[in-house]
């Protein structure tokens, strides 16, 4: 089961949802599903506030469970729920502001882990948090970490469960490339004008 991170306010964007920026005449958003969908048996939005916006992407809404915008790993949670719910052992999680994931991100990842380990994608060195496959049989200690710590950085609770790292190669380009403000855009754009397969 995939989860797309879509519950954030998008303050560097200057608010509003950076996933339904046009990059290439598709929105950021719709180049993830064209990507995800096809790794996993279900996909999901992350979201909250007013569904309909993202109507056209034909997905699943689900909302954060936890009040206040307490960050990804509200959506992650909800994601493990559902999952709990529905039958799957684990998620994947990607952010909505990656246009270039993997599109062999699920199978990388699945391999990397072990024990019931998750596994968290590492491109540059650089550990992408919000890329993970999380086992659902981590929800209570993520429930407990965030709502009875006020924990709210994922990368600690993934150090603190220690999640294998799987790397993938930053040439021709970083297929974690995130859409994060104007100039994440600009280059985003750029990247595409040199590889319009990405």
């Amino acid at each position: 089961m995939g989860v797309i991170l879509a519950g954030g306010l998008s303050r560097r964007m200057g608010g509003g949802d950076k996933g339904l920026s046009l990059l290439g005449g598709w929105t950021i958003l719709e180049r993830i599903v064209a990507r995800l969908r096809p790794q996993v048996a279900a996909l999901f939005l992350n979201a909250n506030g007013d569904a309909a916006r993202f109507d056209a992407l034909a997905l699943p809404i689900l909302p954060d469970g936890v009040p206040d915008f307490p960050g990804p790993l509200a959506g992650v949670l909800a994601g493990l729920d559902h999952a709990a719910q529905a039958g799957f052992a684990e998620v994947i999680v990607v952010p909505c502001d990656t246009p270039f994931l993997p599109e062999d991100l699920v199978t990388r990842l699945r391999a990397g882990t072990q024990a019931g380990r998750g596994a968290v994608a590492v491109s540059g060195g650089r550990r992408h948090p919000t890329a993970a496959l999380w086992p659902v049989h981590l929800r209570t200690a993520l429930r407990k970490a965030l709502v009875e710590e006020g924990q709210r950085r994922v990368e600690t609770i993934l150090r603190r469960h220690d999640f294998a790292e799987v790397a993938w190669p930053v040439e021709p380009f970083d297929p974690f490339a995130n859409v994060n403000d104007p100039d994440g855009m600009a280059q985003a754009q750029a990247l595409l004008n040199r590889f319009p397969a990405a």
